[in-house]
Parts: C-alpha cells; sequence; structure tokens
C-alpha cells in the first residue's frame, strides 16, 4: 500500500501521471481546502491555470465526518444512496444545504472576491481532491464543473475507495487514482503528514496564482480584453476577430450572467467558426451586479449596451463591420431597445430563451431589423411571451423558432448547439455589407 510524504509529495506524482497535459493549458479546479497547494503543483507543472471548484460535504445527523451527501454552489445536491439510512431525511437534508450554500457564498467571497471563477468552457478541465473517501463533495464537483462545458473533464486523487471511485466515474472523461487500496478507512491513513488546511494558506495561493502572468487561451487567435467606458462604469469584455470577419456580434447577457457564460461562450465559438467577430462583455460591474434589482434595470442595461456598439464601431479591429446584438433572457430586452434606438447601427438582432416583453411595446413597434426569437419548445410561459412580441415587432422581419425539447436554458443535450446553429445563420444571412 503505497503512503504519501505529504499532500504535495502525491501532488508531484498525480503531475506525472497527468504529463499528457502538459501544453494543452488546463484549468486546475482544486476542492478547498486541503487540495489546493496540491492543485497550484500540479497547474506549475501542467503549465495551466488553478482556480477552486467550491462544494461542502452534507453530514450524517449523528456523525458529522460521515458524508451522505454533497452541495455545490448553485444548490445542487448529490445524496447517497446510504443518506435515509442514516437519518437524512428530506427536511433535515433541506437544513442542511441551506447552512453549507451560506458557508459556500462566504467561502467564495473569501477567496475570489475580486474577480468571477475562471471559465471551464472549451478546455481540459481537472477536479483535484486530496482523496476520494465516499465520493460526494468529488460528484458534486464534477456536476457543477461539466454543467460548464469543459471539452475534458478529468478527476484527479491520489487515493480513493475502489467503490467510491466506481461511483465517481460516471461523471467525468477520465479518471486518475494512484491508489485504490481495499481496505480504506480515511483519507488521512495514507499520508504521513496530513495537517489542517487554514483558509488563509487558500486565500494566498490563490491570490498568487491571479497575478501569475495569464497563460494563452486556446485557440485565442485576435483576442483581446477590452475596456469600454459607459458613463460612470468601465466595462470589461472580451473582444475575439476571426480573420478576415465579416461581421461582429455584441453579446447581451441575461440576469446573474455575465462574459463568462458557458452557454453565450459555446454560441460565441459558432459563430467566430463563421467568419463572425464577437464581444462578450459584463454589463454590471462587480459591485452592481451584487444588487438583485440592477440585473432587471433594462434601461441601465440599455446604456451600457449601447456603448458598447458605439466600441465596436470605432475600435480599429472591427471599425466599418456590420453589428448584430445577440440577447439571451432579459438582455434579449436591452438588445432590442438599442435596435430601436439605432436602427444606423444595428443589422441584426438574435434572442435566445429571451424576454423581449420587457423592452416595452413601443420599443418592440420601433424595431426596423431582422429579429430571430429562439425558444425552448418546453420554456412554457416564455413561449407565450415571444409570440406575442412578434406580433407586436411588426415594422421589420421577424422569425420566432422553437426548439423542441428545450427548457429555458437550453441545458438538454444538443439543444443549445441547436440554438448556435439558427443564430450562425441568421446572423451570416444579415450582416453582409457593412454600416456606415
Amino acid at each position: 500500500m503505497r503512503v504519501f510524504d505529504s499532500r504535495a509529495d502525491a501532488a508531484r506524482q498525480l503531475a506525472a501521471a497527468l504529463a499528457r497535459y502538459d501544453g494543452a493549458n488546463p484549468l486546475v479546479l482544486a476542492i478547498p481546502r486541503g487540495a489546493v497547494a496540491m492543485g497550484r503543483t500540479l497547474a506549475d507543472a501542467l503549465h495551466g491555470e488553478l482556480d477552486v471548484v467550491l462544494v461542502r460535504k452534507l453530514p450524517a445527523p449523528f456523525n458529522r465526518e460521515f458524508a451522505i451527501g454533497a452541495v455545490d454552489e448553485t444548490g445542487w445536491v448529490y445524496l447517497g444512496e446510504h443518506a435515509a439510512r442514516v437519518g437524512g431525511d428530506a427536511d433535515y437534508v433541506e437544513r442542511v444545504r441551506r447552512a453549507e450554500l451560506e458557508t459556500l457564498r462566504r467561502r467564495r467571497a473569501q477567496y475570489t472576491p475580486y474577480r468571477p471563477p475562471i471559465d471551464p468552457a472549451g478546455r481540459v478541465a481537472i477536479v483535484v481532491d486530496d482523496g476520494l473517501a465516499t465520493g460526494a463533495t468529488m460528484i458534486a464537483a464534477l456536476h457543477a464543473t461539466r454543467a460548464r462545458r469543459p471539452a475534458r473533464l478529468v478527476c484527479a486523487v491520489p487515493v480513493g475507495a475502489p467503490d467510491s471511485l466506481e461511483r465517481v466515474r460516471p461523471y467525468c472523461d477520465e479518471l486518475v487514482c494512484l491508489e485504490a487500496p481495499e481496505e480504506f478507512y480515511a483519507v488521512g491513513q495514507f499520508y504521513r503528514d496530513f495537517g489542517q488546511v487554514e483558509d488563509d494558506e487558500v486565500i494566498a495561493l490563490l491570490a498568487a496564482a491571479a497575478k501569475a502572468p495569464p497563460r494563452p487561451e486556446r485557440g485565442g487567435s485576435g483576442a483581446m480584453e477590452v475596456r469600454i467606458p459607459a458613463g460612470r462604469a468601465t466595462l470589461v469584455g472580451d473582444l475575439e476577430c476571426p480573420p478576415a470577419a465579416r461581421g461582429v456580434v455584441v453579446f447581451s447577457h441575461g440576469s446573474g450572467s455575465g462574459r463568462r457564460s458557458p452557454r453565450n461562450r459555446l454560441v460565441a465559438q459558432a459563430l467566430r467558426d463563421a467568419g463572425l467577430a464577437t464581444l462578450l462583455l459584463d454589463l454590471l460591474t462587480p459591485q452592481e451586479d451584487e444588487d438583485y434589482a440592477r440585473r432587471f434595470d433594462i434601461d441601465l442595461l440599455t446604456e451600457r449596451l449601447a456603448a458598447a456598439v458605439s466600441f465596436v464601431r470605432e475600435t480599429p479591429a472591427t471599425k466599418g463591420l456590420p453589428v448584430g446584438l445577440f440577447g439571451a433572457s432579459t438582455g434579449a430586452a436591452s438588445a432590442l431597445r438599442v435596435a430601436a434606438a439605432r436602427p444606423e447601427a444595428i443589422a441584426a438582432v438574435v434572442s435566445r430563451g429571451g424576454r423581449p416583453d420587457l423592452a416595452g411595446e413601443a420599443a418592440l413597434a420601433r424595431v426596423a431589423v431582422p429579429t430571430l426569437l429562439i425558444v425552448g419548445g418546453r420554456d412554457h410561459g416564455v413561449i407565450e411571451l415571444n409570440e406575442a412580441a412578434r406580433d407586436a415587432l411588426a415594422g421589420c422581419e421577424c422569425e420566432l423558432v422553437l426548439v423542441p425539447g428545450a427548457t429555458h436554458l437550453f441545458e438538454e443535450p444538443g439543444t443549445l448547439e441547436q440554438a448556435a446553429a439558427l443564430a450562425v445563420g441568421w446572423f451570416s444571412r444579415h450582416l453582409a455589407g457593412g454600416t456606415s
């Protein structure tokens, strides 16, 4: 039976087992607190980036060290088959879920106070922990990471209980475990030094990682971070221009979302593959986004989006290109308002799962540019709002397309890709020729 000298020793051995990802700019996502120093070692060895994936175990009623499940930052819960047998009924699970969610919120504020989590979309994501006992926290971490659409999802642990490894395996593309002993009682038994890791150490490691020189993004030709003046605020965006771009699409995100939205990033990649530049941006500053009401301030979001449109029309990389707007959820309302106010600047609009009704009937009546409304076939309530908006958009070419099987967030397999293909077709058709 292998015993590791320390977490650092285990991380070095894991790095050797994962050496094939050196040069792929992997994103190493450590489960705090014990695995964060391990993640730093892995990220350095593989020339990748380090971040944390925050999950909390749900403790058993009479033994807080024994996990009956785990919860991620979205509130999604994984429960082990044994939960009910040890007293984890529905009321108990809901109580501890709420308590652990509050801990997760505090830890996010502590660990990464000045930035959002690094987006794993399209990248190799390696989720690492110092060991697998029940596997509950790892399953929650993998589930949370999978939802953000990495290109490949790897689970990496130095040691794990064999039955727990089998429970975890379906949640990842690859499972790397150095030791799987039959006699497994606790993770600590496989380390000579298994000291407690404190929050201060985690915070220091993540702060140091944030100050490290940025690593090039895969396929990042023509990508740049831009800052856009918008009244008293400065918006941060990611502008990416493929060679000989035929137009530029500015994204208007929905409530609680931003430039790192995995759904918008998937659509943006499809547009770039079709020869269109994209601008993904945060319409609210991090401080503003903490105010829930601001997320629904359509007047403010419209002003910010209009500033972004002015930016792409003047910045050298996209000056002279026809401009399209892609609005998701509440972002569709601000996109349609900008199109109504500035018909000379906008060539086409696409709404995905949008709330065009929030633009107001007066604005909808003034929209003159071609508009495509994409709605999930199972997004009941929003379908009817889009049908009414289509009728109100009488002054422009407008189509409403339902994607079969899709709900509001297009999380069902293949549905977001269908929406992306529809957006590519619409913008390719209407962003032909420049705007003055």
